[in-house]
């Protein structure tokens, strides 16, 4: 999880603090892309390289993780998502607000654009969840057409890639809820703002 959060996260710090200096939305794909890569390299034979919740419980559900492990695979996956960066002081004068020209909150969770419902954003995080699980249990699947096993960290990365490229916009492709549940910045500064 720690490898998904530096890179990804780093990667949308570095965009939003440099203010398009240092990358644009194809460099928040593309970290958090190879984070997902650079995670399952580091920790795929060891743990199941689990970056994820939604996955954790998939993969308990389809029987392949015991159940009372998830409880422990979540909270390392939180304790993975309070990751930060030091120019966003810098950034935003230690104002920290979730909205607005110098918002930094969106570094650490998603937020739906401004012209999308609470429905339709609802529909799109699922829509995106549903498709991360059902691209990963079909790249694991030994009776489908599996991804090579070396081949499996750059198979995962095109799957955050591709969600991002084609489902990003609405809401920041929001697909792991260990880390848009927005504890973090609630707890850092960013107060009760981060809920609504």
């Amino acid at each position: 999880m720690t490898f998904l959060q530096v890179f990804g996260l780093g990667s949308v710090a570095q965009v939003a603090t440099g203010e398009g200096a240092f990358g644009h939305y194809w460099s928040i794909n593309l970290g958090f892309g190879l984070g997902v890569a650079m995670g399952v390299h580091v920790g795929g034979k060891v743990s199941g390289a689990h970056m994820n919740s939604a996955v954790s419980f998939a993969v308990c559900v389809f029987g392949h993780l015991h159940w009372k492990m998830l409880p422990l695979y979540i909270s390392g996956q939180l304790l993975g998502s309070f990751v930060g960066a030091d120019a966003i002081h810098h950034y935003c004068g230690g104002n920290l607000t979730v909205s607005g020209p110098k918002a930094t909150a969106g570094i650490f969770a998603t937020y739906p654009a401004s012209y999308i419902s609470l429905q339709a954003g609802f529909l799109d995080q699922v829509l995106g969840t549903a498709m991360l699980l059902l691209c990963i249990m079909a790249l694991m699947d030994q009776r489908n057409q599996p991804a090579q096993l070396d081949g499996e960290p750059m198979a995962m990365a095109a799957l955050v890639v591709l969600i991002g490229v084609s489902m990003g916009s609405n809401s920041g492709y929001a697909i792991n809820p260990t880390r848009d549940l927005v504890l973090f910045t609630a707890a850092a500064g960013w107060g009760l703002d981060v809920f609504p």
